[in-house]
């Protein structure tokens, strides 16, 4: 009996592709070519399930021209390239990966954070280009961490494990927005309080954004809410690009109406708004706030543990561990 097919997208560690090897007569990418969504609808032909990364489109087009589709295995954690009611209706299964890059993406958000606040890149690439000659009272003076005001816009899994770190490490005082209040246990134990997202912007010192990505919440931070920051204020983004308006947060660090930011993901990655490139007061990071060896195993672990049961096999054959519409099943 031949075993059912799947696609592996991007290169993935060969171990763990094996996995799936045991079950499944696999197609993988080990060259890590980026498809365009039609040679993806090609390689999809004769296909049950797809392993698939945080930026593979998944939507009814494809669905429609590839009905032998089963599942659908992030191993990201935003799923913004699903259209998951599409899928449902299409009676293919997604899954995606939480929980186990909570905590090092919170690292990387926490970092990201700090060095935008004391200006670590800029006084590098100021060392770097050889123009440090003596010692200055002022030279790169930032704006302190420790005790100062943590605004999270976004209080999830990470949201939360950054306020921690912001809490308990750092005494900072936390405020947060969030569609819905945190339970009042929660709130005392990372000493949050809740306010409404005006607020939020006003008296932030060091806002980290970590929404999902939306139409809802595209442009969620523009223009008129940079205008409502501090100007000793730092922007963090670990979450999708599109919720800041990458074009209007240029202007706003040129024209020194916030302080800084440190920017993991961008509108229209891997392209990058040119005017971010060319204002010193940001850090840039290619999208890489989960990239630890052992949580990017972890993340393509946990795919491949949905991809196997989600087609039937393993011990959890049936019950992909965190599908997103089971009822698709």
């Amino acid at each position: 009996m031949s075993k059912p097919a799947v696609l592996v997208c991007r290169a993935v560690f060969p171990d763990i592709v094996d996995r799936l090897r045991e079950h499944f007569d696999v197609e993988d990418n080990p060259s890590d070519v980026v498809w365009t969504p039609a040679e993806l609808i090609q390689r999809l032909q004769g296909k049950a399930g797809v392993f698939i990364t945080g930026t593979q489109p998944i939507d009814t087009a494809l669905l429609d021209a590839c009905p032998q589709l089963k599942a659908v295995c992030s191993m990201a954690v935003g799923y913004n390239n699903v259209d998951v009611p599409a899928c449902t209706a299409h009676g293919v299964v997604v899954s995606n990966a939480p929980d186990v890059l909570t905590e090092t993406t919170a690292d990387f958000g926490f970092a990201l954070m700090m060095a935008a606040a004391r200006r670590i890149a800029e006084s590098e690439h100021f060392l770097r280009s050889g123009a440090w000659s003596k010692w200055s009272v002022d030279a790169f003076a930032g704006t302190d961490v420790h005790g100062a005001t943590l605004g999270v816009l976004g209080m999830g899994r990470i949201g939360q494990a950054v306020a921690r770190r912001g809490a308990l490490g750092f005494g900072m005082k936390v405020i947060y927005h969030n569609r819905s209040r945190l339970d009042a246990a929660i709130e005392a134990e990372l000493g949050a309080r809740w306010v409404d997202k005006e607020a939020l912007l006003r008296e932030s010192d060091h806002l980290v954004i970590v929404v999902p990505y939306s139409a809802a919440s595209h442009h969620l931070v523009g223009a008129a809410e940079l205008a409502l920051m501090k100007p000793t204020a730092t922007l963090t983004n670990i979450a999708r690009g599109g919720i800041v308006d990458d074009a209007a947060l240029a202007q706003a660090l040129r024209d020194k109406r916030i302080a800084a930011a440190g920017l993991d993901v961008f509108e229209g990655e891997p392209s990058v708004h040119p005017d971010l490139l060319t204002v010193p007061n940001v850090v840039l990071t290619p999208h890489i706030a989960s990239a630890s060896l052992p949580t990017r195993r972890a993340m393509a672990h946990l795919a491949v543990d949905n991809l196997i049961a989600a087609l039937g096999f393993g011990p959890h054959a049936g019950h992909p561990p965190t599908a997103l519409n089971p009822e698709a099943l």
